[in-house]
């Protein structure tokens, strides 16, 4: 095999004809590209080729052929042909399913051609389409991590932009019911259609700010809190309140044990609260009052929300506070009364670790399931 031609010697002399049956299948592919016209889309693919044809003649040794294939090779600092090549997809409109479909076109086109070239008689070494695979396959692996990367980001760019978009609009709703519920003139029948209209309004503004608060996670930005003295317990007696009020079948007791004033941000703190009372009514047993303890010492002060529902899970805690996850600790909620986007408890523990606190969970049946906050002063 010492004077066998090299595949990507092989890639290289016949460039044009790999790239003419190449561009021919990609230009089939439903939708087309939008952006992209034939200089375009032969320049990525003659990019990609010299790139792998280099990689063919570069001596592999065992152990790197092995870390190849547990994808363990190594990154490189520059965007490689394969990555700039889904980014122009994405921006065509191409799915990933058409993505893959290109790589398989190319590699079909080369070992076709390599295959037509062994039965004319010239001399091919084997072990070469082992190593063209292996290229294709981590050019796949490039393309999709950038395709799936850019996609990302652009869906919670998508969403941070309409939490925004709504919430103007839903401002004005919000001011048109309380002013109908304060006017003198309105009857009794006016004035509970606006309260139900504020209470829907207020529960649709609280989802568009977790659905904010969760795309700027996303994009990778921190969780703003602003510290100021404030009173951890009148923020808890307020938003006990308002939820006793807003669920009167359901009981709640607060305990509160010590002082609470600290630096904390108020609003978030706000936000932790309802979110976790809400997350105790929409799982827990009704015929069972919640239970909302604050005890303080001289540096932390801790909280504790317990509610008495079946309990959680040991498979489900260890991801109780990821984004998008919702768990159904009661089999009698009726979800189609009681819904959320599952970011209740992520934004929760999100804010939490921005004050530099802790958040842990238990759920025993014989003591429900506890949320159990700690806080630094």
């Amino acid at each position: 095999m010492a004077n066998a031609t090299r595949l990507g010697d092989f890639i290289l002399k016949n460039m044009e004809s790999i790239l003419e049956q190449w561009v021919e299948f990609a230009q089939t592919i439903n939708p087309p590209a939008l952006t992209m016209d034939d200089k375009s889309l032969r320049d990525h693919a003659e990019w990609m080729l010299r790139a792998i044809a280099k990689n063919l003649t570069k001596h592999q040794t065992e152990e790197q052929q092995m870390a190849k294939s547990k994808e363990d090779a190594p990154v490189y600092p520059k965007t490689t042909a394969a990555e700039e090549h889904a980014e122009a997809r994405l921006h065509s409109g191409f799915t990933i399913g058409q993505l893959f479909s290109e790589y398989r076109a190319l590699r079909a086109s080369v070992l076709h051609l390599w295959d037509k070239s062994s039965k004319e008689g010239l001399t091919t070494d084997p072990e070469d389409i082992t190593r063209f695979n292996e290229a294709i396959d981590q050019a796949i692996a490039e393309s999709v991590g950038r395709y799936s990367m850019l996609l990302k980001t652009s869906q919670d760019m998508f969403l941070a932009i309409l939490g925004h978009d709504l919430r103007n609009p839903l401002s004005t709703t919000i001011m048109a019911s309380m002013v109908l519920m304060r006017y003198e003139d309105s009857s009794a029948k006016v004035i509970s259609a606006a309260a139900r209209i504020y209470n829907s309004s207020q529960r649709m503004s609280t989802l568009i700010t977790d659905l904010i608060d969760y795309t700027r996670t996303q994009l990778g930005q921190k969780l703003p809190v602003t510290l100021a003295l404030t009173n951890l317990a009148k923020i808890c007696t307020n938003i006990v309140e308002e939820q006793q009020i807003a669920n009167p079948e359901q009981t709640i007791l607060l305990e509160t044990q010590g002082t609470f004033d600290g630096k904390w941000d108020e609003h978030r703190m706000a936000q932790v609260f309802s979110n976790l009372l809400g997350n105790a009514i929409q799982h827990g047993d009704v015929s069972s009052p919640i239970e909302v303890n604050l005890s303080a010492s001289k540096r932390s002060v801790i909280i504790k929300i317990t509610n008495k529902g079946n309990p959680i899970p040991a498979s489900k805690i260890k991801h109780i506070f990821d984004p998008l996850v919702r768990h159904e600790q009661n089999e009698h909620v009726d979800f189609s009364k009681k819904t959320s986007l599952g970011l209740g408890l992520y934004i929760v523990r999100e804010i939490v670790l921005a004050h530099n606190g802790t958040i842990s969970v238990t759920s025993t049946k014989a003591k429900g399931t506890t949320f159990e906050i700690t806080l630094p002063r």
